[in-house]
């Protein structure tokens, strides 16, 4: 009984170099080290903002409409680019929302694109790889209740919080160059 389930755990079990986060969903791609995957809606200003920022700190923003179709539907695309060790997700108000039968509670929200990625990047990297910027007051997604989300704020205290979650994430970036005339 016992050698049935060694071999069952050789057979079926996934080895370290097949997990998540070791690789991209093909199984054939390695994680670019200072790739960021930027996460985004209709707010052009708020996404080039943080994109430009993030290159100044030497990382390299993936913004998936910036990078080449290959013929592949938007899911494909999506998952050929989340090869990331770190995912910026830009919360901000895009769309309106609220129950079907009370017109009068609509509120602001990110796009529906969002959110589900915003999903996708906690359930492949981890909650403490993803950082939620909001811009303004945007409906939250209740099943992530509790959680600190970073106001993008027009001061720029964002970019602080940002290092210190990049660097705890395993980024070697230097904050001096954030605050630096390029």
């Amino acid at each position: 009984m016992l050698q049935s389930m060694i071999d069952e755990v050789n057979e079926y079990w996934k080895d370290e170099s097949e997990m998540p986060g070791s690789s991209d969903s093909h199984g054939n791609e390695q994680v670019n080290t200072k790739e960021v995957f930027i996460v985004h809606g209709r707010d052009e200003g708020a996404r080039e903002k943080v994109a430009r920022f993030l290159e100044r700190l030497g990382l390299d923003p993936v913004v998936l409409h910036e990078q080449p179709n290959e013929g592949r539907t938007i899911i494909e695309k999506f998952e050929g680019y989340a090869h990331v060790r770190f995912a910026v997700v830009l919360l901000t108000p895009d769309d309106r929302g609220g129950l079907q039968d009370d017109e009068g509670s609509f509120k602001p929200r990110a796009r529906q694109n969002v959110i589900f990625e915003f999903g996708y990047f906690i359930g492949k990297l981890g909650r403490e790889r993803v950082c939620a910027l909001v811009k303004g007051e945007v409906e939250r997604p209740s099943d992530y209740d509790g959680v600190i989300y970073i106001t993008l704020d027009d001061s720029d205290g964002w970019k602080m919080r940002l290092i210190l979650e990049l660097k705890n994430a395993g980024y070697d970036v230097d904050a001096n160059r954030a605050f630096t005339t390029p």
